[in-house]
């Protein structure tokens, strides 16, 4: 018995705090357009994150990558003008008791896929011609324009395809996935408390058939909901909580969330035009999302693309403003969350301020669709992004006294 606790100790070891993503595959039976949607909550230690575009001829790519990542090698969430898309949560009980020494190659892995691949059939056709060991560890979540939506539980050899339009297999039209792969032993592994929470809010959405980008943005992604104590920070009245301090560990945002993306595919190649990447870059509770319209000349919003330091401006707002919110940096000051600056009675808190940015910017991308006809040229979009660029700056500066941009 000790030698079997020892060894889940050992093999578990390696788990950290910034590895705990939680994500859902989420097919268009079950969404309000009928388009599938891929959510990735990202949580890493690259804290710095932003949005590149990747022009490689035949394969145009949007995608999220750490800011340091100058040549955008590793993408952690992204799109092509085929409409394939892919994302990925660490799993953490596929490989155990392997001993290679290849590993964390899940964003090279992505990249490669976005690069090659216009189907699911073509990324299972790369997964199994790739040199083995892969370096990789991961619940990989695919969508195509062809309805395809899939996870692939992939490990050092093999993998594991969960079909998200298969009723057996997902009977509610989407499956989510945290830090563990149902292929192997559900008992190790981590993000069982987050998983539960996400499958709390997705479901009744799901049968419903109103899920969209905006509702997992907002619901799921800045969830303050804890599955296991069933706690709801929404609820606590912040004059009455002493210290103002809060317990902050196993809710879906954490410490070491720095980004969220919301990829939204398309019901056929036909509908093309209507990708989107839908961003968080950077702490999830004190930035706003805003989208990127697919588009093959690589306009995007300058507030999360690369500035002169290589940072996308909003990010670096976004964690300015985290450190309101975990302001005992010592110890494991990490772990407490300073509820009043988050959210209070005035309805001022950071949060409460950029979730109300945040619709205001589903509305202003909204008209600008209905008003292009869902099919902006060059211009339109050179116009709209500055547009944003602008709207972000202004609300930025009146809510936080805080310039986004030199």
């Amino acid at each position: 018995m000790i030698k079997k606790i020892l060894f889940i100790i050992l093999i578990t070891a390696g788990f950290s705090e910034y590895s705990a993503c939680t994500t859902a595959v989420i097919s268009g039976a079950c969404t309000i357009d009928g388009r599938p949607l891929l959510l990735k909550h990202r949580d890493t230690d690259a804290s710095q994150n932003r949005v590149v575009f990747i022009d490689l001829g035949e394969f145009r790519i949007f995608g999220i990558v750490n800011s340091v990542d100058t040549a955008g090698r590793e993408i952690w969430a992204g799109v092509n003008n085929f409409g394939f898309a892919i994302m990925n949560s660490a799993s953490y009980n596929l490989n155990i008791g392997d001993t290679n020494k290849l590993k964390d190659q899940e964003g090279v892995l992505m990249r490669i896929a976005l690069s090659k691949c216009k189907t699911l059939s073509d990324f299972e056709e790369l997964l199994e011609n790739l040199q083995k060991p892969l370096g990789v560890e991961a619940n990989f979540g695919v969508i195509d324009a062809q309805g395809g939506a899939a996870y692939y539980e992939t490990g050092q050899y093999e993998f594991t395809k969960y079909d998200v339009n298969d009723k057996s297999v997902a009977p509610a039209g989407y499956l989510i996935r945290t830090n563990y792969s149902f292929s192997r032993d559900t008992q190790l592994g981590y993000g069982y408390i987050r998983f539960d929470q996400a499958e709390e809010i997705i479901r009744p959405a799901a049968e419903s058939k109103t899920l969209d980008p905006q509702f997992l943005l907002e619901n799921v992604s800045r969830s303050l909901k804890h599955s296991l104590t069933k706690t709801d920070l929404r609820t606590i009245n912040t004059e009455e909580t002493g210290s103002g301090f809060v317990a902050f560990e196993d809710f879906i945002p954490r410490n070491s969330s720095a980004s969220v993306s919301v990829i939204r595919g398309v019901a056929g190649i036909e509908d093309i035009s209507a990708l989107m990447l839908w961003t968080i870059a950077g702490y999830p509770l004190c930035a706003p999302a805003v989208p990127v319209l697919f588009n093959p000349w690589g306009i995007m919003p300058a507030a999360i693309s690369a500035a002169d330091d290589g940072n996308a401006p909003i990010c670096k707002i976004s964690l300015e403003l985290k450190e309101q919110l975990f302001p005992v940096t010592r110890g494991s000051g990490w772990k407490y969350l300073y509820l009043p600056a988050l959210l209070n009675s005035g309805q001022v808190g950071i949060l409460d301020k950029v979730l109300r940015t945040e619709q205001e910017i589903f509305s202003m991308t909204d008209d600008f669709s209905k008003r292009t006809n869902g099919n902006p040229d060059k211009k339109d979009l050179e116009k709209f992004c500055k547009e944003m660029d602008s709207f972000l700056g202004e609300r930025i500066y009146t809510d936080f006294r805080l310039k986004l941009f030199d």
